[in-house]
């Protein structure tokens, strides 16, 4: 029995264009790979004194207030992930929030032992009386970023807001998913609506659901929404303990949204695990989406002239807007 479901009624109408050029550069980490990141950092920080945070980059600090130097010297109380940001919590309420946006990654080094990195892509070191944490971007485009907040207010003034998918219940879920008529793609990416998930996760859970990444939220039935829910939760879940293995208890050195076990995710043009079809991709700015035809779409090559205008609607505006 085939997976497919039924495209959205925009399909008629409206599609993508297939581009034939390598694939996009969006790469930004998600829920999965944060968590991942969160359990390593509370593993190593929690309890611990940072020493010093030196910043290597101006661009890399957005905020003035609190000064960044009222961090030095606090003993870090907890790690939250916010989204795609994750918060150190240190003494005195300070937050200490870090976005990894597209290219920025975390690095741990014991004591003595050398950063092994060109000193171009270093942004900021956290020097601890354990060791140091290296916060790195690679490119020239300096998206990655740090920010210091006073209490769970300045918090909450840069948290989007989406939904818990792992927290939630169907009936939560669902309110989230139909809150605005979005596509399937943009609904999963939109993190005022659920937390966490950008273009790698969504192309996954859409393959798993067997759904249009351009269905409309608003026209899926009782069984699709549901569908869509157990999706959603079995493959970040699956993820999460994918890359924990990967770990084997050490820190995270090779995040990346892009991995071979993958169904559909930067596989563009190869076959699709689950039949053989070849996976097709809509290109649009910095975005990129991932589908099998057979298993999503009833077979149908989302190609039309609408794109841009279907797109420029219902897909994020600037790769800053994803996260």
């Amino acid at each position: 029995m085939s997976c497919a479901s039924s495209p959205g009624n925009r399909l008629s109408t409206f599609g993508s264009q297939l581009l034939a050029e390598g694939p996009v550069r969006c790469r930004v980490p998600e829920l999965p790979d944060i968590i991942v990141y969160v359990e390593a950092l509370t593993s190593h920080l929690v309890g611990r004194r940072l020493d010093r945070l030196r910043l290597m980059s101006p661009f890399v600090l957005r905020s003035v207030e609190p000064p960044i130097a009222d961090v030095d010297t606090r003993v870090v109380r907890g790690i939250r992930r916010l989204g795609k940001r994750i918060a150190l919590e240190m003494d005195d309420d300070l937050f200490l929030v870090i976005h990894l946006m597209i290219a920025g990654r975390l690095r741990w080094r014991a004591p003595g032992v050398k950063p092994g990195l060109s000193s171009k892509i270093v942004l900021a070191l956290f020097e601890f009386e354990n060791g140091t944490l290296l916060f790195t971007e690679a490119g020239s485009t300096k998206r990655a970023s740090i920010q210091l907040v006073k209490g769970e207010a300045g918090l909450h003034m840069i948290d989007r807001g989406g939904l818990e998918v792992l927290e939630a219940t169907p009936a939560q879920f669902q309110e989230a998913l139909v809150r605005e008529n979005h596509t399937l793609k943009r609904g999963l990416t939109d993190p005022r609506l659920f937390s966490g998930i950008g273009n790698a996760y969504s192309d996954e859970i859409l393959h798993a659901a067997g759904l249009s990444p351009l269905k409309l939220t608003r026209s899926l039935s009782d069984d699709e929404v549901s569908r869509l829910y157990e999706a959603t939760r079995a493959t970040l879940l699956a993820w999460i303990g994918r890359l924990r293995e990967e770990c084997h208890g050490d820190f995270p050195e090779k995040v990346t949204a892009f991995h071979g076990e993958m169904a559909v995710h930067g596989r563009f043009g190869q076959p699709c695990p689950a039949c053989g079809s070849r996976v097709q991709r809509i290109v649009y700015a910095e975005n990129e989406c991932n589908y099998c035809p057979r298993c999503q779409t009833g077979g149908r090559l989302l190609a039309d002239r609408s794109l841009s205008r279907l797109l420029r609607d219902d897909w994020p505006r600037h790769i800053d807007d994803d996260g």
